[in-house]
């Protein structure tokens, strides 16, 4: 199955997402800010992340942005509360391939693992 990082700053997201996708048989890593991310997505190879926009320090959009710049190729798939339209344009363009809203239902964040994670397209 996949090896997936969830990155957010609640550990109460971060249990609950592991939660949902450990029973498909993926490998669940948790980062709880945007540089730790950093760092694991520079030396580690995930086939997935699972990214918050609003955390203190390097934001998601700016982890985006970087990642962006680095050419990485990890899918993205963005969790936020902030339903701005604006919001999830900004993250589509900067390569994330779907946004959630939080909370997220269980279903919802398997089938966007299972679909991105499988070398599918949006």
């Amino acid at each position: 199955m996949s090896r997936v990082l969830v990155v957010d700053d609640s550990w109460v997201v971060r249990h609950h997402l592991a939660k949902y996708l450990e029973p498909d048989g993926h490998t669940i890593e948790t980062a709880e800010s945007g540089e730790e991310a950093l760092e694991r997505l520079g030396s580690e190879e995930f086939d997935i992340l699972l990214l918050d926009l609003l955390m203190p320090g390097i934001s998601g959009i700016e982890v985006l942005e970087i990642l962006q710049e680095q050419n990485d190729q990890t899918p993205v798939i963005v969790l936020s509360a902030d339903i701005q339209e604006s919001t999830r344009n900004r993250v589509t363009d900067l390569g994330a391939k779907l946004f959630l809203s939080k909370p997220p239902l269980a279903d919802d964040v398997r089938d966007a693992v299972r679909r991105f994670s499988g070398g599918e397209d949006a």
